[in-house]
């Protein structure tokens, strides 16, 4: 996992165990009536708000890391196009390679070679 993913799934981690921790404390000051339930059930909502966005975070920094860096898994991608020129361009030092190599034979088939007639 990239640098920037890491610290964004890190970060939305850590804000949904305190979201999680803050729903079970706002639900233990409900059963117990206390007068802190309310604003602890107010802020367990925001707090809910901040993780999925945290969440939403961690999606959005895997897109564009893996948009800035090439991996896509499209067919038209130009990971593939740049794959596909590379092969092109080995097959084609491969058949000058052949091609030179019996220019070399043919070429050592002299005017006194037994064989040709």
């Amino acid at each position: 996992m990239p640098d920037a993913v890491r610290t964004a799934a890190v970060r939305a981690v850590l804000i949904m165990a305190l979201t999680i921790i803050q729903a079970v404390i706002a639900l233990l000051c409900t059963l117990a009536g206390s007068w802190l339930a309310f604003p602890m059930v107010l802020s367990s909502v925001a707090s809910t708000v901040v993780a999925t966005w945290a969440v939403l975070d961690v999606w959005v920094t895997r897109q564009v890391w893996n948009q800035r860096h090439g991996v896509v898994s499209v067919p038209s991608s130009t990971a593939r196009q740049m794959r596909r020129e590379r092969r092109r361009a080995q097959r084609a030092a491969r058949a000058a390679e052949r091609d030179e190599a019996d220019g070399r034979i043919r070429g050592r088939r002299g005017a006194g070679d037994l064989s040709r007639a």
